[in-house]
């Protein structure tokens, strides 16, 4: 998940004798908070009439990047009282929704938020202009690198992993494939040579054209592994990796199948070992994909320091966040193929995470020439055209600044100059024949079912993932103490060799009966809460990804504090939003209705599972996140079936946010097997055989029998 955007050196801090005026100031009148609050409202005003100018824009990012410091710099005080603390970050929460409502009558402003915005020279000096209004003493700033001397990476430790140590032990001659030599890299000179071609080719696209991609050969066959089939228009891509092709911009639509044309592509390629660059909450899902669509080629997923993984495996799959680790030993590998996932995330080309993935590329095609290269993105263009830049130089078509030889040979072929009309749709044609393949819902709705759900697993690593693995695990012992408790007193004399399932079942009735009234230990129903509020901001994150690439998206939770959470994610990244809650009044739910239906600015409508589960027609969106799930196959189908009904024209897909490494997957399999008994009329009833006890008896057996089966 991505990090808010932060100034590398400009964490606020103050020289030691400074701290004792500044603490005092700050519980005051005086100090940064009201500086601040000045600064957002004369921001504010000018957003109200109109678009936001040059220095207002930086006053609006100076004072997003200053509440995230002095947030963080709060609650690290150990010198100050609770409620004073309280005090003083309820008045950055006030700041902070002046910054969201700017943000979403300027749109524009959300990339100021950005993990990778560029923090401007006027940005730093205002920042140090508003500490020092504010009483604060800045810290001096490291001088920024120029382009002469590029940013260094940063400090952080580089690792090897202890495996891919006995790899290299095991292999020490891993010599450059020269087998595959590619006129890329010979020298082509010619009449465009003097010309700058870059920016031509990319108002080429801005321009338009009738397709957005390039020729695929017929598929031979839509067989794969475990009797799997691929549709058409995956297969298409597949043959043409196997016929040759070893570059990809791969920019489908969301729910088109991506993982599986990026995997079985590389196997057509024979492109062993493969590198794949992904977000954090889909490594979980990579790995899976892996599993079922490349069963012959082991995958290995990258957690910190990599002290888990396979150095053997064929799939290594690693996050961006911990990618300036592992570039050192991941570009020595001898690597054949390189997927970058969710590619738009290296736009801008000044990030670290851009430079990783450059030098990586750089990298694997000084090894093997002709490497299988490609980018995945349903939302290849976030800001403007030059989005385009860092994929493409990735991919081996461009370097810095101009075509590589081989795009360069097509253009001279063209025969037209930037001075000629004629160019330009010349040269989107010969970029998209290097490999753009984009394909929409819309334009394979033969080959996908009209309804799909699919499931996203995310990973919680963190504090709250380990509080939940270890409610679970209290859950069980209390489910195991009981147990034992009940065989111990049976009278009948009977024995039962191995688990007793009959007596399972009843302690997991007697667990499910107190639950609802228990009011100390952990239960079925408070992990599930827990488990919804943790994945809460990865499903935000996602919705608004989806909102962005594909339009209106209807989101549903089951809790407040989980849509609480989800509304405050879209309101950080600018993004305007209903709310349709159970305690509203009939007039104001239909107000929120009618904003998302109508109002072609509100991205998304955030949805209680109970309070908006019926009796909604949100047409307008084909796209549904849930982000909790539910205890009925019922609930779920009622939810997805506010977008899927009668006038709605697109497939519609349904995302299940699947915390991965606790019982959610379990929940969201008895949900799936409840659903094939499930007596629904057309339009969803929820007259069903299964019930939500059931799935809720299901998941404590599950809990109860895999402890009792772990302690034989």
């Amino acid at each position: 998940m991505a990090r808010p955007a932060r100034h590398q050196s400009g964490a606020t801090r103050t020289a030691p004798r400074n701290q004792r005026q500044r603490r005092a100031r700050d519980l005051g009148e005086a100090g940064l908070i009201p500086v601040m609050a000045r600064a957002v409202r004369e921001v504010e005003a000018r957003a109200q009439r109109g678009r936001v100018g040059p220095s207002a824009r930086t006053k609006f990012q100076v004072v997003a990047l200053l509440v995230r410091e002095e947030r963080a710099r709060l609650k690290g005080d150990g010198t100050i009282s609770e409620s004073q603390r309280t005090e003083q970050l309820k008045r950055l929460d006030g700041i902070a929704t002046i910054l969201a409502k700017t943000t979403a009558r300027d749109t524009s402003l959300l990339s100021l938020l950005a993990e990778d915005a560029v923090i401007s020279d006027a940005a730093t000096s205002l920042r140090r202009e508003m500490l020092l209004d504010a009483g604060i003493e800045p810290v001096a700033e490291e001088p920024p690198a120029t382009e002469a001397e590029p940013a260094a990476a940063p400090a952080k430790r580089q690792v090897v992993p202890q495996s891919v140590i006995s790899r290299q032990l095991a292999n020490p001659f891993l010599a450059p494939d020269f087998s595959a030599a590619a006129v890329q890299h010979q020298r082509v000179t010619g009449r465009l040579s003097t010309w700058e071609l870059l920016g031509p080719l990319f108002r080429s696209f801005e321009e338009g054209g009738d397709s957005s991609c390039m020729d695929l050969p017929a598929p031979t066959s839509l067989k794969a592994p475990h009797g799997l089939e691929l549709m058409h228009h995956q297969a298409e891509l597949v043959a043409a990796a196997a016929a040759g092709h070893r570059t990809f911009l791969l920019a489908d639509e969301p729910g088109l199948g991506k993982t599986a044309q990026a995997l079985l592509a590389a196997q057509a390629a024979d492109a062993f070992p493969l590198l794949v660059v992904v977000p954090n909450v889909v490594k979980a899902n990579w790995a899976r994909e892996a599993e079922m669509w490349t069963p012959g080629h082991p995958a290995t997923v990258i957690h910190g320091d990599g002290e888990t993984i396979d150095g053997f495996a064929d799939i290594v799959v690693v996050n961006y966040e911990v990618l300036d680790r592992h570039v050192g030993w991941l570009g020595d590998l001898g690597f054949r193929g390189m997927v970058v996932d969710e590619a738009h995330f290296i736009k801008n080309k000044t990030s670290q995470r851009s430079q990783h993935v450059l030098q990586l590329s750089e990298r694997i095609r000084a090894r093997a020439l002709n490497p299988l290269l490609m980018a995945l993105t349903g939302t290849p263009l976030i800001n403007d055209i030059e989005d385009f830049k860092a994929i493409w130089q990735f991919l081996g078509w461009i370097d810095d600044k101009k075509p590589r030889p081989r795009l360069m040979a097509a253009l001279e072929e063209n025969g037209w100059s930037p001075a000629d009309p004629a160019f330009y749709p010349a040269a989107r044609a010969s970029v998209i024949d290097l490999g753009i393949v984009r394909r929409r819902k819309v334009d394979v709705a033969a080959d996908i079912p009209a309804r799909r759900i699919a499931d996203l697993p995310v990973e919680l690593d963190d504090e709250a993932g380990r509080s939940i693995r270890a409610a679970e695990q209290e859950l069980a012992r209390r489910l195991v103490a009981r147990y034992d408790s009940a065989l111990a007193a049976r009278t009948s004399g009977a024995v039962v060799e191995g688990i007793d399932h009959d007596l399972v079942r009843r302690v997991a009735g007697w667990e499910r009966e107190e639950s609802g009234s228990a009011k100390t230990g952990e239960n079925v129903f408070g992990v599930m809460r827990r488990i919804g509020q943790a994945k809460a901001g990865l499903a935000a994150d996602y919705a608004a990804q989806l909102a962005r690439s594909v339009g209106k998206v209807v989101f549903f939770a089951k809790h407040i504090d989980v849509m609480d959470a989800a509304e405050e994610t879209f309101a950080k990244r600018g993004l305007r939003y209903a709310s349709i809650r159970g305690e509203q009044s009939a007039k104001a739910r239909q107000a929120n209705i009618d904003a998302f239906v109508q109002d072609p600015d509100v991205a998304v409508v955030v949805c209680s599972l109970t309070a908006a589960g019926v009796g909604l027609n949100l047409q307008v969106a084909s796209n549904v996140v849930l982000a909790e799930l539910s205890w009925t196959a019922a609930e779920q189908t009622q939810a997805i079936d506010r977008v899927h009904r009668i006038g709605q024209g697109d497939p519609v897909t349904a995302w299940r946010i699947i915390a991965a490494q606790t019982i959610d997957p379990r929940i969201a399999q008895l949900i799936d097997s409840k659903a094939g008994l499930a007596a629904r009329a057309l339009d969803g009833s929820d007259e069903e055989v299964s019930s939500s006890a059931d799935v809720q008896l299901e998941a404590l057996v599950t809990l109860l029998t895999d402890a009792l089966t772990a302690r034989q």
